[in-house]
């Protein structure tokens, strides 16, 4: 005889209460919910229904719950004024399964109730499956306590949540999320550029040093202390000196004329000021001579009376004398200044000359850099594009060593110990496979594996989901996907592996021709139990698992 599908609940209480669960909420319901189906204790469509001896229906966990300190008198009763002992009393006892109401309840058409699932089906298919999977209801962040839709978990952990932890991408330290700008001011390895050459991701513990050797830096001219103004690239520094030496030349000239003004303000005024003064002691000294010279025809006797006056009169000749000295070195001076200045200028000339030269091959090597400058901005676009269509390559490469087209895909999962741990700690909670395929022109498809678990298996087992991918020729194939799908852990001895099934439920967005990259995933939240993979074991080994996938070909 054909086994039955139909589930047959236990009869008591106490194992119809397992699991602590209220009625349904009205609203899976589309149209008005009767009365007869709701519970008389929590008013929501009833879940797994018991009937008193009385005749009102109640959940089984809200009865139990009632119930559980001994007998009670029944509400509904009391409201209805029809209370009668002992046909009023709820116990253990005289409460029975209500299977005729539960019947009707699991044949009526439901849909889901949180905001945005498209799921519809009946009573019966929402509290065997879609319940307990559905990606839409909302859960409470771990870290910051908001609600969000269970399919949106992940992303909120790992880019919204403000108390989430991050690793700075650039040193590795681990930092909360809100101290992101302060690290970012004292990581030692945060990448500067530099504002002289433009050269970018220069770790911060190293732009000292960058600053230092740039030849971009701008420093200014050697001969800035006597006048040049210009402030060049240290690069360029032994170019401008040798463009600009004529005018430093010029500058030193003045420089040195500066510097003979003020060795002559040391000697009276000027020059010219010293020669006045002599020549005002010639004429004073004329002016004694036409005073004494009476004196020279008197004889000896009276001149020698008369003498000591005329010495006396004398003595302003010695400090004409002496005038005559400095002025004399004086003119020494200049004529040695102005020798300065006459082979200054023949450098100058000869400087002049050289510099004409240097232009016009600066000029020539400057043709020439511009030339190889374009050359070699050519070689680099064309290299550009040659690297680009090798990583196309490699990519296309690498997808086609590990698809298959068959639908039959093992996919092995190395390092499993650290990313079970990343998967803990939320940096990286799922895992995607590489594609494979049912056939060349056939569906597209992949794996998704949560580590530590999702959803009600979070924490207590790995997940396991199955993932239909928008493909090259999705437009030849019949949808929505009906095939049988069959997921495995596979035991590295061959002794027992671990297998589960599902058939697509086809009113599902999961298996609906994709519209965009990928479809949302479904499978087994409660896929193996984590403890399994611990300590010694036949599905963990040398750090690796290994999942195994069959797709049924069959009506392909």
């Amino acid at each position: 005889m054909a086994a039955r599908n139909e589930r047959s609940p236990p009869n008591s209480l106490e194992s119809q209460a397992l699991g602590n669960h209220t009625g349904f909420p009205k609203e899976i319901l589309a149209g008005k919910v009767e009365g007869k189906y709701l519970c008389c204790k929590c008013h929501g469509i009833l879940r797994k229904p018991f009937q008193a001896q009385c005749g009102h229906r109640y959940c089984a966990s809200c009865l139990m719950g009632i119930v559980s300190t001994g007998p009670q008198k029944c509400a509904a009763c009391i409201k209805e004024n029809i209370y009668e002992e002992p046909l009023s009393l709820l116990d253990l006892n005289s409460a029975f399964p209500d299977n005729a109401a539960r019947r009707e309840l699991d044949n009526l058409p439901a849909v889901c109730s949180d905001e945005g699932c498209p799921w519809k089906g009946t009573i019966k298919e929402y509290e065997a499956d879609h319940e307990r999977r559905c990606e839409y209801v909302l859960v409470p962040c771990e870290a910051c306590s908001k609600k969000v839709r269970l399919v949106d978990l992940p992303w909120h952990l790992e880019r919204e949540c403000p108390e989430r932890n991050l690793n700075c991408k650039y040193c590795k330290m681990s930092f909360h999320h809100k101290d992101i700008k302060a690290h970012d001011e004292i990581c030692s390895k945060y990448p500067l550029t530099c504002e002289w050459c433009g050269k970018k991701k220069i770790p911060r513990e190293k732009y000292g040093d960058h600053i230092r050797t740039c030849g971009k830096v701008k420093l200014f001219c050697r001969f800035n202390q006597i006048g040049c103004e210009m402030a060049v690239e240290k690069e360029k520094l032994i170019e401008h000196e040798n463009l600009c030496a004529v005018e430093h030349l010029r500058l030193m000239l003045q420089h040195i004329m500066g510097l003979k003004s003020k060795v002559e303000s040391l000697q009276p005024q000027s020059l010219g000021q010293g020669s006045v003064t002599v020549n005002q002691l010639l004429t004073s000294v004329r002016q004694m001579e036409e005073a004494i010279r009476p004196h020279w025809s008197l004889p000896l006797g009276q001149q020698s009376s008369s003498s000591p006056e005329v010495l006396g009169k004398l003595c302003p000749s010695e400090k004409l004398e002496d005038l005559q000295k400095q002025c004399e070195a004086l003119k020494h001076k200049a004529d040695t200044f102005e020798n300065i200045v006459c082979v200054l200028n023949r450098e100058v000339e000869r400087a002049s000359v050289s510099m004409a030269a240097y232009e016009q091959q600066h000029k020539l090597d400057q043709e020439k850099t511009e030339n190889l400058q374009s050359k070699v901005c050519q070689m680099e676009r064309v290299a550009a594009l040659k690297d680009l269509a090798i990583a196309d390559l490699e990519m296309k490469l690498q997808i086609l060593e590990f698809s298959t087209y068959n639908g039959i895909f093992i996919w092995k999962i190395s390092n499993f110990n650290r990313r079970w741990q990343d998967a803990k700690s939320n940096r990286s909670p799922a895992i995607f496979s590489p594609a494979f395929y049912t056939s060349k022109y056939g569906y597209k498809m992949c794996l998704r594996i949560y580590l530590n678990g999702d959803g009600v298996g979070r924490g207590s087992h790995l997940s396991l989901f199955f993932v239909v991918m928008k493909g090259n020729y999705d437009g030849l194939l019949r949808w929505p996907f009906r095939q049988k799908v069959t997921l495995m852990l596979l035991d590295q001895t061959n002794h027992e592996h671990l297998i589960d099934a599902f058939r697509p439920d086809v009113s599902s967005s999961s298996f609906q021709r994709p519209v965009s990259e990928m479809n949302i995933a479904s499978g087994c939240p409660l896929f193996c139990p984590l403890n399994k993979l611990e300590g010694k074991n036949n599905y963990l080994r040398d750090d690796t698992i290994f999942i195994k996938i069959i797709v049924d070909l069959t009506d392909l």
